[in-house]
């Protein structure tokens, strides 16, 4: 029986890619910096963490030698003496930008050749045409935004307004994006979901490959906080990826999270969602433990993101990381002895580095499982050897990108 589960650690970067310099990121290492800190004790939060960085099961899966085969350093207060029992090492991305889709696709053996459409980091942000086309066709009063902003920002200093004024918030980032926030009571969330439909459609022409749904609850600035109802509008796949595959020769694929949303829905058997990384690891846990034969489950966890790494929390990551590592067992204590688990992500976001955006860095790659060899895949020059190792796991024909690893 062949079944695998792919963990997306959502912007765990270790380290700076080489062509990070074209990104302004030359600097980034989200894993090390925040191992740094925490070892400096520049972490250290009354109440939520205390000490060196407490990750032993990541460890002992390769995060700390990938980190090091990466940058060439140790990680800051990491236990050495920890053995590794799994094929580890990092990726370097080939794809033209730092985006969530680029790095999923990628991993999944599509690499994206071109750089998407962004908007300007000016005020207003989008063209005028394009928002006197939205507001005229979703019959909206007008818009509030219209600038690169973060998410939990911009919906503290224009919430408010938008509850008395109906308009929504429409802001962007580096990526390739346009955000909308609007009140799941006040505005509606079928409302929400209706016009980001109709803005997905206008930005398509300009390139754009997502449009966000994020809805958010609560009456006064104080009290604002984004829900776990937030729906990407993603562009399909520009090439046929792994999840297709699989699914066309009879498998299945499990989409927990936002990885449905991510893929355009393209090659995934059905969705399961949870509110925040600890409901996601619940729902991966029992997906999987109830997966039948050629069944991939595919789960995102969005928190170290759009929780920590944008708003640049290094200590609510490194919590973060840590009550992931904490729930690793419970993985392995289910997992049967053909069964195959990657550890990954798709992009950084350094929340030690300026500004709010990913940054361009090396991914880990860790595969583990009971039969799994243990031993340094050194630095793969695509995340396409992720999908493409999976697609020889499954005994698929070979994807277009990418070079499998010998995992046995």
């Amino acid at each position: 029986m062949k079944r695998a589960v792919i963990l997306v650690m959502d912007s765990l970067g270790i380290g700076a890619s080489a062509d990070a310099h074209l990104y302004g990121d030359e600097t980034s290492d989200t894993l090390g910096h925040i191992a740094q800190q925490c070892a400096e004790g520049r972490a250290d939060a009354t109440g939520i963490r205390q000490g060196p960085l407490y990750i032993p099961n990541l460890t002992r899966l390769g995060m700390v030698a990938a980190h090091q085969s990466s940058t060439g350093q140790n990680l800051a207060g990491a236990d050495q003496s920890i053995e590794v029992n799994a094929s580890y090492g990092y990726a370097v991305e080939q794809s033209k930008d730092k985006d969530t889709p680029s790095g999923h696709w990628e991993m999944a053996g599509v690499p994206v050749p071109f750089k998407w459409g962004t908007f300007p980091k000016a005020i207003p942000c989008f063209p005028d045409d394009l928002i006197q086309q939205f507001v005229q066709q979703a019959e909206l009063p007008g818009i509030l935004g219209n600038c690169h902003a973060s998410g939990t920002e911009i919906i503290k200093r224009l919430g408010e307004e938008h509850i008395k004024t109906g308009k929504p918030i429409c802001y962007t980032s580096a990526d390739s994006v346009f955000q909308i926030a609007a009140h799941e009571e006040h505005f509606g969330l079928e409302r929400l979901l209706e016009i980001s439909l109709i803005a997905k459609q206008l930005v398509d022409d300009l390139n754009i490959t997502r449009v966000i749904a994020r809805p958010f609850v609560g009456e006064t600035a104080e009290t604002f906080q984004r829900t776990a109802n937030r729906k990407d509008l993603t562009t399909r796949p520009i090439e046929s990826t792994l999840l297709d595959h699989l699914t066309k020769t009879g498998g299945k694929v499990i989409s927990v999270g936002k990885i449905s949303d991510i893929f355009a829905g393209c090659g995934v058997t059905y969705s399961v969602k949870g509110k925040n990384n600890m409901e996601l690891f619940d729902a991966m846990l029992d997906s999987f433990e109830h997966a039948s034969d050629n069944t991939l489950v595919f789960v995102n966890f969005v928190d170290f993101d759009s929780h920590y790494g944008h708003r640049r929390d290094v200590t609510g990551y490194a919590k973060a990381l840590e009550d992931f590592d904490a729930r690793l067992p419970e993985l392995e204590a289910i997992m049967r002895p053909d069964d195959v688990a990657l550890i990954t992500a798709d992009h950084g976001c350094d929340p030690t580095q300026p500004g709010s955006d990913h940054t361009r860095e090396h991914v880990p790659v860790l595969f583990f499982g009971p039969k799994i060899k243990s031993h340094n895949i050194g630095g793969r020059t695509t995340f396409a050897d992720m999908g493409q190792t999976l697609a020889t796991y499954f005994s698929l024909q070979p994807l277009k990108h990418g070079k499998a690893v010998n995992l046995c």
